[in-house]
């Protein structure tokens, strides 16, 4: 007897998922049309946030002031291997021009030197600072680089430090989000923490995936395709 496929989320949930993906935008050659057609686009689909760079953090504010839909950027982008003053203040001025969620990369050399009290301690300085402007804090590992025994040490050190979630990778670094690393990191923080997977999302079917995995935010660049497959009108501008 043949076995049930699982299949992805029905019509009548485009919603439901596009309140979970933060639509993103952060190639190098990204314009300023494009940040905006973005900021369209994620109060159309009514998607939970934009991802831009910091750059454009200012003009994706103003535009979703009087929308649903959060500023987000990412700090440290894309190696986390800026020193933690920078980090800093790369997350101040972020959360002073609007941003309302940070994606700090985590330093990944230096908790594969086993430095476990100053990756802690570069988390805690950006989670300080968004905290106290009301913003939110992931923590990107780069799970394509790291053993099995990092990522958990990452989650571990992650949540101590004080992030709200922790996330798998920039999808710059030769491989994304994976299942079996979502439920390692779900298994780890519980319901400490949140999970985003991001890096290489591309279907409704791999959404699905990754929230039966554990994941409860997803991180795309085709969210627009996505929630079209699940059924979202069409939208122009």
């Amino acid at each position: 007897m043949a076995t049930a496929e699982k299949t992805a989320p029905t019509q009548s949930t485009w919603i439901s998922i596009a309140e979970l993906i933060d639509h993103t935008l952060l190639r190098p050659e990204a314009t300023r049309s494009q940040i905006v057609r973005l900021c369209e686009e994620a109060v159309n689909f009514r998607f939970n946030a934009v991802f831009v760079h910091p750059s454009y953090v200012a003009v994706a504010a103003a535009m979703l002031r009087d929308s649903n839909v959060k500023v987000g950027t990412p700090i440290g982008f894309p190696q986390g291997a800026t020193l933690t003053t920078v980090k800093r203040f790369e997350a101040l001025e972020a959360v002073r021009l609007g941003a309302q969620e940070l994606d700090m990369v985590l330093n990944i050399g230096a908790l594969k030197s086993g430095c476990y009290e100053f990756v802690g301690s570069d988390i805690c300085a950006v989670a300080e600072a968004a905290h106290n402007a009301g913003a939110i804090l992931k923590v990107i590992f780069e799970t394509c680089l790291l053993t099995r025994e990092e990522k958990i040490k990452a989650c571990e050190l992650s949540v101590a430090a004080g992030a709200d979630f922790v996330k798998t990778s920039t999808g710059l670094a030769g491989g994304g989000a994976t299942v079996e690393d979502v439920k390692l990191m779900r298994s780890v923080v519980g319901e400490r923490a949140g999970v985003k997977a991001a890096g290489g999302i591309r279907t409704a079917a791999e959404v699905q995936a990754m929230l039966d995995a554990g994941a409860n935010r997803i991180g795309t660049s085709s969210g627009v395709s996505i929630v079209r497959e699940l059924g979202a009108p069409a939208f122009s501008s």
